[in-house]
C-alpha cells in the first residue's frame, strides 16, 4: 500500500507496478491534476471512493489517495499471440470475466500454469488483483505465467479471433456437454463469475458455449475447478 497523492505520483514516475488506486471522490486541486498528468497512458483502474473507504484502509494521513501495487509485472496479450505463432506454437489463453476472488484468481493461475496455458487476461476494472494471497494462492505461478491486463476484454475477443483462436466460453446455460467442444486448435476458455457467469456481451462474441453437468443439488462449481476440468479436457485434446 501506498498512501498521500506525492507519495503515490512519485511511484508511478519510478514505473512502480501499481494495481489499483483508491481516490476521494470530491478531490479537485493542482496535485490532483498531476496525478491525473502521471496517469496517463497507463493500464490502471482508478476508483473514485468516499473518504470513509480511506480511511478503513488506513489511519494515517492518505490526503485522498490510496494505490496497492503488484508484484507482478502485467503484459500485453497483442505482444504475446504473434510471439507464440512465430515459435510454432498453438495459443492456449483463458480469461477471466468479473472473478474478483484473489484466491480462485490464484488457484486458477496454478492450474493454467500446470496446465501450459500461455497466459491469463484479466480486465483493468472488475478483476481480482495479482497481490499476496493471489500469488501465495497460486504457489508462485503468477510470477511465471504471462497476466495480461486489458482495458477491454470484448476488444481483446476481436483480437483473438481475428489471430485464428477459437472463443470458448463456460456457462450453464449452455446445451452442449464440455467434453462434446473442439478444443485442438488455438483457443480461449472464458471463465465467468460464479454469481453472475459471463457477461451477456462477451458470451455473444464466443464462437462456443460448454456446461459441465451437475449431478448433485449445488447448481454450481467453484471457478478454479471449472476452470481446471476445461483445461484438463483441452490438454486431452491436444
Amino acid at each position: 500500500m501506498i498512501f498521500g497523492i506525492r507519495a503515490v505520483i512519485e511511484a508511478l514516475k519510478a514505473d512502480k507496478e501499481v494495481d489499483k488506486i483508491f481516490m476521494r471522490r470530491d478531490m479537485s486541486n493542482d496535485l490532483t491534476k498531476e496525478l491525473y498528468t502521471a496517469l496517463k497512458g497507463r493500464n490502471m483502474a482508478v476508483v473514485k471512493v468516499p473518504v470513509e473507504k480511506l480511511n478503513r484502509l488506513t489511519r494515517k494521513n492518505h490526503q485522498g489517495v490510496v494505490a496497492f501495487t503488484t508484484s507482478i509485472a502485467y503484459q500485453h496479450i497483442e505482444d504475446i499471440i504473434p510471439t507464440l505463432y512465430e515459435d510454432g506454437k498453438v495459443p492456449f489463453v483463458v480469461l477471466l470475466d468479473g472473478i474478483t476472488d484473489v484466491r480462485n484468481f490464484g488457484a486458477i493461475a496454478r492450474t493454467c500454469e500446470c496446465a501450459g496455458v500461455h497466459a491469463i487476461v484479466v480486465p483493468v476494472r472488475g478483476g481480482a488483483s495479482a497481490n499476496a494471497d493471489a500469488v501465495k494462492t497460486s504457489a508462485g505461478a503468477l510470477h511465471t505465467i504471462p497476466v495480461c491486463r486489458e482495458n477491454s476484454l470484448s476488444e481483446t475477443i476481436t483480437f483473438l479471433k481475428n489471430s485464428g483462436l477459437k472463443i470458448v466460453g463456460a456457462t450453464e446455460k449452455s446445451s452442449l456437454n464440455y467434453t462434446k467442444a473442439d478444443y485442438s486448435g488455438p483457443l480461449a476458455i472464458v471463465m465467468g463469475a460464479e454469481d453472475e457467469g459471463i457477461n451477456p456481451e462477451i458470451l455473444r462474441l464466443c464462437n462456443q458455449t460448454v456446461s459441465i453437468p451437475i449431478r448433485g443439488a449445488i447448481q454450481s462449481l467453484n471457478v478454479s475447478v471449472a476452470a481446471g476440468i476445461l483445461m484438463y479436457e483441452a490438454i486431452k485434446q491436444r
